[in-house]
Protein backbone atom coordinates (compact mmCIF):
# COMPACT_ATOMS: atom_id res chain seq x y z
CA UNK A 1 0.00 0.00 0.00
CA UNK A 2 1.33 3.41 -0.85
CA UNK A 3 1.54 5.83 1.75
CA UNK A 4 -0.51 9.23 1.31
CA UNK A 5 1.07 11.47 -1.27
CA UNK A 6 1.25 14.58 1.47
CA UNK A 7 3.20 13.07 3.88
CA UNK A 8 5.33 11.34 1.31
CA UNK A 9 5.94 15.34 0.05
CA UNK A 10 6.24 16.03 3.69
CA UNK A 11 9.15 13.67 4.56
CA UNK A 12 10.58 14.65 1.45
CA UNK A 13 10.71 18.12 2.34
CA UNK A 14 12.40 16.97 5.70
CA UNK A 15 14.69 15.07 3.91
CA UNK A 16 15.52 18.70 1.66
CA UNK A 17 15.87 20.36 4.81
CA UNK A 18 18.21 17.47 6.94
CA UNK A 19 20.42 18.30 3.88
CA UNK A 20 20.44 22.11 3.45
CA UNK A 21 21.38 21.88 7.33
CA UNK A 22 24.69 19.42 6.88
CA UNK A 23 25.86 21.20 3.88
CA UNK A 24 25.19 24.60 5.63
CA UNK A 25 27.70 22.93 8.30
CA UNK A 26 29.94 20.37 6.86
CA UNK A 27 30.74 21.81 2.74
CA UNK A 28 33.01 24.29 2.36
CA UNK A 29 31.96 27.98 0.50
CA UNK A 30 32.38 27.10 -2.94
CA UNK A 31 30.24 23.97 -2.61
CA UNK A 32 27.57 25.57 -0.50
CA UNK A 33 27.79 28.31 -3.93
CA UNK A 34 26.99 25.67 -6.21
CA UNK A 35 24.20 24.42 -3.69
CA UNK A 36 22.79 27.89 -3.94
CA UNK A 37 23.18 28.28 -7.73
CA UNK A 38 21.22 25.02 -8.96
CA UNK A 39 18.02 26.37 -6.43
CA UNK A 40 18.38 30.00 -8.23
CA UNK A 41 19.21 28.32 -11.98
CA UNK A 42 16.17 26.02 -11.28
CA UNK A 43 13.36 28.74 -10.78
CA UNK A 44 14.50 30.25 -13.68
CA UNK A 45 14.17 27.19 -15.67
CA UNK A 46 10.82 26.37 -14.35
CA UNK A 47 9.79 29.60 -15.45
CA UNK A 48 10.84 29.36 -19.03
CA UNK A 49 9.80 26.10 -19.03
CA UNK A 50 6.19 27.73 -18.51
CA UNK A 51 6.46 30.25 -20.96
CA UNK A 52 8.57 27.56 -23.79
CA UNK A 53 7.90 23.99 -22.39
CA UNK A 54 3.86 24.44 -21.54
CA UNK A 55 2.75 26.60 -23.41
CA UNK A 56 4.54 26.60 -26.53
CA UNK A 57 6.13 30.34 -26.68
CA UNK A 58 9.67 30.50 -27.84
CA UNK A 59 10.81 33.61 -25.88
CA UNK A 60 14.84 34.62 -25.47
CA UNK A 61 13.92 37.72 -22.95
CA UNK A 62 14.58 36.14 -19.83
CA UNK A 63 17.89 38.00 -19.09
CA UNK A 64 15.59 41.33 -18.99
CA UNK A 65 13.20 39.80 -16.11
CA UNK A 66 15.84 38.61 -14.72
CA UNK A 67 17.48 42.01 -14.90
CA UNK A 68 14.61 43.87 -13.66
CA UNK A 69 13.92 41.48 -10.51
CA UNK A 70 17.78 41.78 -9.71
CA UNK A 71 17.83 45.70 -9.63
CA UNK A 72 14.22 46.06 -7.90
CA UNK A 73 15.39 43.84 -4.91
CA UNK A 74 18.51 45.54 -4.37
CA UNK A 75 16.62 49.26 -4.68
CA UNK A 76 14.40 48.17 -1.68
CA UNK A 77 16.97 45.83 0.31
CA UNK A 78 20.05 48.91 0.37
CA UNK A 79 20.40 50.72 3.38
CA UNK A 80 19.53 53.87 2.46
CA UNK A 81 22.80 55.12 3.90
CA UNK A 82 24.80 52.69 1.28
CA UNK A 83 22.81 54.17 -1.79
CA UNK A 84 23.95 57.83 -0.65
CA UNK A 85 27.71 56.85 -0.69
CA UNK A 86 27.31 54.37 -3.84
CA UNK A 87 25.86 56.62 -5.92
CA UNK A 88 28.25 58.94 -7.30
CA UNK A 89 27.89 59.61 -10.87
CA UNK A 90 24.36 61.30 -10.12
CA UNK A 91 22.40 61.54 -6.94
CA UNK A 92 19.71 58.52 -6.13
CA UNK A 93 16.35 59.78 -7.63
CA UNK A 94 13.24 59.68 -4.95
CA UNK A 95 11.63 57.53 -3.67
CA UNK A 96 14.13 55.14 -4.23
CA UNK A 97 16.90 57.13 -1.92
CA UNK A 98 14.47 56.45 0.78
CA UNK A 99 13.20 53.24 0.13
CA UNK A 100 14.08 49.81 2.47
CA UNK A 101 12.05 46.84 2.69
CA UNK A 102 12.34 43.15 4.16
CA UNK A 103 14.55 40.46 1.92
CA UNK A 104 10.90 38.79 1.02
CA UNK A 105 8.97 42.17 0.17
CA UNK A 106 11.69 43.01 -2.06
CA UNK A 107 11.70 39.21 -3.60
CA UNK A 108 8.26 39.92 -4.14
CA UNK A 109 8.37 43.44 -5.51
CA UNK A 110 11.14 42.20 -8.01
CA UNK A 111 8.88 39.21 -9.36
CA UNK A 112 5.38 42.05 -9.63
CA UNK A 113 7.70 44.72 -11.24
CA UNK A 114 9.23 41.97 -13.83
CA UNK A 115 5.43 40.50 -14.20
CA UNK A 116 4.25 43.74 -15.17
CA UNK A 117 7.29 44.49 -17.82
CA UNK A 118 6.25 41.18 -18.89
CA UNK A 119 2.28 41.89 -19.52
CA UNK A 120 3.37 45.19 -21.48
CA UNK A 121 5.79 43.56 -23.47
CA UNK A 122 3.40 40.29 -24.03
CA UNK A 123 0.32 42.62 -24.98
CA UNK A 124 1.65 43.59 -28.42
CA UNK A 125 4.70 40.92 -28.89
CA UNK A 126 3.17 37.63 -28.35
CA UNK A 127 0.82 38.45 -31.59
CA UNK A 128 3.99 37.12 -33.19
CA UNK A 129 5.33 33.48 -33.45
CA UNK A 130 7.67 31.21 -33.29
CA UNK A 131 11.21 33.01 -34.64
CA UNK A 132 9.49 36.21 -34.81
CA UNK A 133 8.79 36.07 -31.14
CA UNK A 134 12.06 35.24 -30.32
CA UNK A 135 13.75 37.80 -31.83
CA UNK A 136 11.20 40.24 -30.09
CA UNK A 137 11.41 39.30 -26.95
CA UNK A 138 15.69 39.29 -27.57
CA UNK A 139 15.41 42.56 -28.63
CA UNK A 140 13.35 43.65 -25.23
CA UNK A 141 16.11 41.93 -23.16
CA UNK A 142 18.96 44.03 -24.88
CA UNK A 143 16.37 47.38 -24.42
CA UNK A 144 16.19 47.11 -20.80
CA UNK A 145 20.11 46.27 -20.31
CA UNK A 146 20.26 50.08 -22.49
CA UNK A 147 18.03 51.48 -19.73
CA UNK A 148 19.41 50.18 -17.03
CA UNK A 149 23.25 51.60 -18.02
CA UNK A 150 21.44 55.04 -19.07
CA UNK A 151 19.00 55.86 -16.07
CA UNK A 152 21.75 56.49 -13.95
CA UNK A 153 19.72 58.10 -11.21
CA UNK A 154 17.84 54.81 -10.53
CA UNK A 155 20.64 52.21 -11.34
CA UNK A 156 23.63 53.70 -10.81
CA UNK A 157 24.59 52.77 -14.65
CA UNK A 158 27.32 51.19 -15.69
CA UNK A 159 29.40 51.20 -12.00
CA UNK A 160 26.06 48.44 -11.30
CA UNK A 161 25.35 47.83 -7.26
CA UNK A 162 27.57 46.31 -5.24
CA UNK A 163 27.81 45.61 -1.31
CA UNK A 164 23.83 43.78 -1.37
CA UNK A 165 23.40 42.49 1.79
CA UNK A 166 23.67 38.54 1.43
CA UNK A 167 20.29 37.12 2.40
CA UNK A 168 19.76 34.46 -0.07
CA UNK A 169 21.49 31.85 2.26
CA UNK A 170 20.64 27.78 1.20
CA UNK A 171 17.22 27.22 3.23
CA UNK A 172 16.20 30.65 1.72
CA UNK A 173 16.89 30.05 -1.83
CA UNK A 174 15.33 26.08 -1.85
CA UNK A 175 12.02 27.61 -0.12
CA UNK A 176 11.47 29.90 -2.60
CA UNK A 177 12.24 26.95 -4.96
CA UNK A 178 9.80 24.66 -3.45
CA UNK A 179 7.17 27.15 -3.19
CA UNK A 180 7.64 28.07 -7.33
CA UNK A 181 7.50 24.67 -7.89
CA UNK A 182 4.15 23.71 -5.98
CA UNK A 183 2.49 26.97 -7.77
CA UNK A 184 3.59 25.64 -10.71
CA UNK A 185 2.18 22.10 -9.86
CA UNK A 186 -1.18 23.41 -8.95
CA UNK A 187 -1.42 26.00 -12.06
CA UNK A 188 -0.26 22.82 -14.50
CA UNK A 189 -2.60 20.03 -13.15
CA UNK A 190 -5.68 22.41 -13.47
CA UNK A 191 -7.97 23.30 -16.08
CA UNK A 192 -5.59 26.81 -16.80
CA UNK A 193 -2.88 23.57 -17.27
CA UNK A 194 -4.50 22.04 -19.46
CA UNK A 195 -5.50 24.79 -21.76
CA UNK A 196 -1.74 26.11 -21.99
CA UNK A 197 -1.06 22.10 -23.38
CA UNK A 198 -3.38 22.45 -26.16
CA UNK A 199 -2.47 25.84 -26.63
CA UNK A 200 1.25 24.38 -27.00
CA UNK A 201 -0.02 21.27 -28.97
CA UNK A 202 -2.22 23.25 -32.01
CA UNK A 203 -3.24 26.77 -31.18
CA UNK A 204 -5.28 26.39 -34.31
CA UNK A 205 -7.53 23.99 -32.95
CA UNK A 206 -7.53 25.37 -28.98
CA UNK A 207 -8.63 28.52 -30.97
CA UNK A 208 -11.76 26.79 -32.47
CA UNK A 209 -12.56 25.15 -29.93
CA UNK A 210 -13.73 28.88 -28.64
CA UNK A 211 -10.55 29.11 -26.19
CA UNK A 212 -9.37 33.01 -25.70
CA UNK A 213 -5.85 31.95 -26.64
CA UNK A 214 -4.18 35.36 -26.37
CA UNK A 215 -5.51 35.88 -23.07
CA UNK A 216 -3.92 32.50 -21.94
CA UNK A 217 -0.68 33.19 -23.66
CA UNK A 218 -0.55 36.76 -21.72
CA UNK A 219 -0.98 35.24 -18.27
CA UNK A 220 1.41 32.37 -18.79
CA UNK A 221 4.23 34.78 -20.10
CA UNK A 222 3.52 37.31 -17.72
CA UNK A 223 3.59 34.53 -14.56
CA UNK A 224 6.60 33.57 -16.10
CA UNK A 225 8.11 36.53 -16.05
CA UNK A 226 7.15 36.90 -12.49
CA UNK A 227 9.47 33.88 -11.49
CA UNK A 228 11.99 35.11 -13.69
CA UNK A 229 12.15 38.24 -11.49
CA UNK A 230 12.12 35.74 -8.35
CA UNK A 231 15.03 34.64 -9.93
CA UNK A 232 16.52 37.67 -10.61
CA UNK A 233 16.01 38.93 -7.25
CA UNK A 234 17.62 35.97 -5.79
CA UNK A 235 20.91 36.02 -8.00
CA UNK A 236 21.64 39.43 -7.09
CA UNK A 237 21.17 38.70 -3.48
CA UNK A 238 23.28 35.58 -3.72
CA UNK A 239 26.54 37.16 -5.65
CA UNK A 240 25.73 40.61 -4.09
CA UNK A 241 26.62 42.37 -7.11
CA UNK A 242 25.28 42.95 -10.47
CA UNK A 243 25.67 45.35 -13.66
CA UNK A 244 24.16 45.62 -16.50
CA UNK A 245 27.45 43.50 -18.16
CA UNK A 246 25.54 40.32 -16.28
CA UNK A 247 22.31 40.62 -18.53
CA UNK A 248 23.39 39.71 -21.97
CA UNK A 249 22.15 37.27 -24.02
CA UNK A 250 24.19 34.66 -22.81
CA UNK A 251 22.59 34.03 -19.57
CA UNK A 252 19.00 33.68 -21.43
CA UNK A 253 20.89 30.95 -23.62
CA UNK A 254 22.38 29.12 -20.07
CA UNK A 255 18.74 29.00 -18.68
CA UNK A 256 17.39 27.90 -21.92
CA UNK A 257 19.80 24.98 -22.19
CA UNK A 258 18.88 24.00 -19.00
CA UNK A 259 15.34 23.37 -20.04
CA UNK A 260 16.34 21.89 -23.22
CA UNK A 261 18.69 19.58 -21.46
CA UNK A 262 15.63 18.66 -18.66
CA UNK A 263 12.89 18.38 -21.57
CA UNK A 264 10.14 20.97 -22.84
CA UNK A 265 7.04 20.11 -20.93
CA UNK A 266 8.96 18.85 -17.40
CA UNK A 267 9.26 20.69 -14.03
CA UNK A 268 11.34 17.09 -13.11
CA UNK A 269 13.51 18.05 -16.14
CA UNK A 270 14.19 21.66 -15.65
CA UNK A 271 15.16 20.49 -11.35
CA UNK A 272 17.47 17.60 -12.94
CA UNK A 273 18.63 19.61 -15.70
CA UNK A 274 19.66 22.43 -13.60
CA UNK A 275 21.39 20.03 -11.16
CA UNK A 276 23.19 18.48 -14.54
CA UNK A 277 23.75 21.58 -16.24
CA UNK A 278 25.37 23.78 -13.20
CA UNK A 279 27.50 20.94 -11.98
CA UNK A 280 28.89 20.46 -15.61
CA UNK A 281 29.89 23.95 -16.01
CA UNK A 282 31.78 24.13 -12.58
CA UNK A 283 33.17 21.01 -13.29
CA UNK A 284 34.64 22.04 -17.15
CA UNK A 285 36.66 24.66 -15.34
CA UNK A 286 39.26 22.67 -15.21
CA UNK A 287 39.66 22.55 -18.72
CA UNK A 288 41.04 26.05 -18.90
CA UNK A 289 43.59 25.32 -16.19
CA UNK A 290 47.06 24.24 -17.39
CA UNK A 291 48.23 20.44 -17.78
CA UNK A 292 50.90 17.78 -18.83
CA UNK A 293 50.26 15.21 -21.34
CA UNK A 294 52.73 13.00 -22.22
CA UNK A 295 55.51 15.42 -20.91
CA UNK A 296 54.07 18.24 -22.91
CA UNK A 297 53.27 21.67 -21.37
CA UNK A 298 49.77 22.52 -22.33
CA UNK A 299 48.63 26.17 -21.20
CA UNK A 300 44.97 26.84 -19.92
CA UNK A 301 42.55 27.82 -22.78
CA UNK A 302 40.50 30.63 -21.37
CA UNK A 303 36.93 30.24 -22.76
CA UNK A 304 37.26 26.01 -23.13
CA UNK A 305 34.96 25.64 -20.92
CA UNK A 306 32.25 26.85 -23.07
CA UNK A 307 33.16 24.82 -25.79
CA UNK A 308 33.02 21.59 -24.48
CA UNK A 309 29.98 22.54 -22.70
CA UNK A 310 28.34 23.71 -26.35
CA UNK A 311 29.66 20.20 -27.36
CA UNK A 312 28.07 18.43 -25.16
CA UNK A 313 25.01 20.26 -25.42
CA UNK A 314 25.05 19.40 -28.95
CA UNK A 315 25.39 15.66 -28.07
CA UNK A 316 22.08 15.84 -25.92
CA UNK A 317 20.48 17.50 -28.60
CA UNK A 318 21.50 15.08 -31.52
CA UNK A 319 20.83 12.28 -29.34
CA UNK A 320 18.61 13.04 -26.91
CA UNK A 321 16.31 15.65 -28.64
CA UNK A 322 13.65 15.07 -25.66
CA UNK A 323 16.34 15.64 -22.92
CA UNK A 324 16.53 13.70 -19.94
CA UNK A 325 13.26 13.40 -18.74
CA UNK A 326 11.11 14.44 -21.89
CA UNK A 327 7.69 15.72 -20.96
CA UNK A 328 7.67 13.16 -18.19
CA UNK A 329 7.64 13.88 -14.60
CA UNK A 330 8.83 12.24 -11.39
CA UNK A 331 5.97 10.84 -9.54
CA UNK A 332 5.71 8.77 -5.91
CA UNK A 333 3.91 6.56 -7.82
CA UNK A 334 6.64 5.87 -10.49
CA UNK A 335 9.04 5.54 -7.76
CA UNK A 336 6.73 3.02 -6.01
CA UNK A 337 6.68 0.90 -9.70
CA UNK A 338 10.40 1.11 -9.70
CA UNK A 339 10.72 -0.13 -6.12
CA UNK A 340 8.30 -3.15 -6.87
CA UNK A 341 10.04 -3.91 -10.02
CA UNK A 342 13.89 -4.10 -8.03
CA UNK A 343 12.10 -6.83 -5.22
CA UNK A 344 10.39 -8.92 -8.00
CA UNK A 345 13.94 -8.71 -9.92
Amino acid sequence: MTPPRTLLNLAAIALLAAFLYWAEHSLDGYKIQILNLIAVNAILALSLNLIYGFTGMFSLGHAGFMAIGAYVSALCVLPTAQKEMMWILEPIAWPFSVLETPFWVSVLAGGLVAAIFGLLIALPVLRLGGDYLGIATLGFAEIIRVLIVNLTPITNGSLGIKGIPSHATLFVNYAWLLITLYCLVKLLNSNFGNVLKAIRDDEVAARVMGINTFRYRVLSFSLGAFFAGVGGALLGNLITTIDPKMFTFLLTFNVLMIVVAGGLGSLSGSILGSVVITVLLEWLRAVEEPFSLGGLEIPGIPGMRMVVFSLVLLAIILYRREGIMGMREISWEGVFRIISRGKKA
